[in-house]
């Protein structure tokens, strides 16, 4: 299903006319409420005058997220606060979060644009939404609520954390779509296994994921286990929250960007310098429609790259990969540009692991170390536990080391560098109630600190 078929299959000519109109009209009404951005258009010498269109968007300076924080709390906002109708805000590393602001214009687009989201990863209206996405402050469990609504779904606001109440109540309903973070989704799936629940017996049919960077091989694993088709969707707080982009189920090979409100980018992390379809690099968003929060080129960390190639689903809005990582999410260990992303894919091709993995890195001297704790999957564990009991030790030390050197070279292999594995029994690590799982453990940073 298409929920907006004039708009999200518009043929490129036209969807660029629509884009460089509103890209002036955004530029004029930054430059005219928003001082701080109009200090900085003055000092390199710009006017709205001077954007025509798209063609120009190089000409325009980057807003960063410590733009948002140099400006907190309303600093950039472009609307009146009487005329806003919603704040939320997303945490910060310095103390201070991030906050957006929505007029009512805002929300109608932040609906639609969820809604084109979940029609496009096979949602339909009437069908029933279990929405476990955070509520509150947090952007995700209000926008997939509203996208729910607006596409005419009967939506079930779970938000996060009770496990076993969500499942019982998925079971119960007879819900048919599932949101949430894929590493939750994770967390869910391994409820019902718990509860003795087959998948072929879970009523889901489709599930849209995101928040997160996730990989093919957890993909895979929610779709196995859930017994649905896992879609991603990717926003950010900043820009409006979910339903930035969107993969649609006929491919699951990309997101498409919802072009006629956010304008993207692909630019070379260190120039700055817009590389061409294919390349990777820093995904820069403008948003062309945001009334209380518009933002110029706005650089989101995220790594991924673009394809304007069509689409077997009808729609002709650009697609940008699953995210790698985030710049600041890089680990650079030995010299070597490592993101977690890499490392689960490594993991994946390795029979007997599961994705529940955790990256340690530690400094000794001038050395930097990289340990891979990975979970062994349940039935390699209990395989292994019976030949312990059984006397069979020498097999079972056997297994465990196969696995172990099959991970160090897998992830030698695709992200080149050498690490120290240490497996771990099923549900040892820290598993996400909701939100974002911590995967990276940094070590040298406390040490420095």
């Amino acid at each position: 299903m298409i929920f907006e078929p004039e708009v999200e299959m518009m043929e490129r000519g036209a969807l660029e006319e629509v884009q460089s109109a509103r890209l002036r009209e955004m530029v004029s009404r930054v430059y005219e409420r928003v001082p701080y951005i109009r200090e900085r258009f003055e000092t390199i010498g710009i006017k709205p005058s001077d954007i025509n269109g798209v063609s120009d968007l190089w000409k325009l300076p980057f807003t960063k997220k410590s733009d948002l924080r140099d400006s907190y709390p309303f600093g950039l906002f472009a609307s009146d606060r009487s005329d806003l109708l919603r704040i939320h805000a997303s945490s910060g590393t310095t103390g201070k979060p991030t906050v957006v602001g929505y007029t009512a214009g805002d929300l109608e687009i932040f609906g639609k644009v969820c809604a084109r989201a979940l029609a496009g990863g096979g949602a339909e209206p009437g069908m029933l939404l279990h929405n476990a996405y955070g509520y509150g402050l947090f952007t995700g469990g209000l926008g997939i609520h509203q996208g729910g609504e607006t596409l005419g779904m009967v939506v079930v606001p779970a938000s996060t954390g009770m496990t076993e109440r969500q499942v019982r109540l998925i079971m119960d309903f007879g819900t048919q779509v599932l949101c949430c973070t894929p590493s939750y989704a994770l967390t869910i799936a391994r409820e019902f296994a718990k509860q003795g629940i087959d998948p072929k017996d879970i009523p889901l049919q489709a599930a849209l994921v995101g928040a997160e960077p996730w990989t093919e091989t957890m993909r895979a694993e929610i779709d196995s286990r859930l017994g649905v088709r896992s879609v991603n969707i990717y926003g950010l707080s900043e820009i409006i929250g979910p339903g930035v982009s969107f993969e649609c189920a006929e491919e699951r090979h990309g997101s498409h960007v919802n072009e006629d409100h956010f304008l993207a980018e692909i630019v070379d992390p260190d120039s700055g310098e817009p590389l061409p379809d294919g390349e990777e690099g820093v995904l820069v968003i403008t948003t062309l429609t945001k009334q209380a929060l518009p933002l110029i080129r706005y650089w989101t960390g995220d790594v991924t790259s673009l394809d304007h190639s069509r689409c077997s689903c009808g729609r002709t809005l650009v697609r940008m990969a699953m995210v790698k990582g985030r710049t600041d999410d890089m680990l650079i260990v030995k010299g070597i540009n490592v993101y977690p992303s890499q490392i689960e894919e490594a993991i994946g091709s390795v029979r007997g692991l599961t994705p529940y993995f955790r990256l340690l890195v530690d400094r000794s001297g001038t050395l930097d170390q990289l340990d891979v704790e990975v979970e062994l999957s349940k039935e390699v564990f209990e395989e292994i536990s019976a030949e312990f009991l059984s006397d069979e030790v020498i097999e079972a030390d056997q297994l465990l080391r196969t696995i172990k050197d099959r991970a160090k070279r897998s992830i030698r292999e695709n992200v080149g560098i050498s690490v120290r594995v240490m497996l771990l029994e099923p549900e040892r690590l820290p598993r996400s109630e909701g939100g974002k799982a911590q995967k990276v453990v940094d070590i040298r940073k406390v040490l420095v600190g």
